[in-house]
């Protein structure tokens, strides 16, 4: 029983190291149909349905605002939201129609708003973006699919 409860207790150690190891897994670049676009001079990514797609918008480096898109209790993933970007003078810098469900976003330092819109349900938030770690933005909706 203790030789057990040795190993439970040994895997449960291990058990971040293997979660982690996936995420580094290697990438099938044959379904992944992401790639960097640009609007008024300003370069996005948007997508993520699947793992694979999802992991290389991750994996994405040099985009300092990451937005995230989900649903329901579950927290599922949804890719038909309506995103336009602000900056601090009011300017439209970034309009985007079904995106997501992860939008990455390379911006000049500075402060903006960003606002997502589904169903006709709005949420709103603000990125002060500067040359440190990317601002991360989570927008959620409670509603179903």
């Amino acid at each position: 029983m203790k030789t057990l409860h040795c190993l439970i207790a040994i895997g449960a150690l291990l058990f971040p190291i293997m979660l982690n190891a996936t995420n580094l897994a290697p990438i099938d670049n044959a379904g992944i149909q992401v790639q960097p676009l640009q609007q008024n001079g300003i370069t996005y990514l948007s997508g993520g349905i699947g793992e694979d797609e999802a992991r290389a918008i991750g994996q994405a480096q040099g985009y300092n605002l990451h937005m995230t898109f989900a649903v329901g209790p579950e927290n599922k993933y949804i890719p038909d939201v309506h995103v336009t970007i602000h900056n601090a003078s009011g300017q439209t810098l970034l309009t985007l129609d079904e995106a997501g469900p992860l939008v990455y976003v390379q911006l000049p330092p500075g402060k903006y708003t960003v606002m997502a819109t589904r169903n006709g349900e709005e949420r709103r938030d603000t990125a002060d973006i500067g040359s440190g770690a990317a601002r991360n933005l989570v927008f959620h909706w409670n509603g179903d699919e």
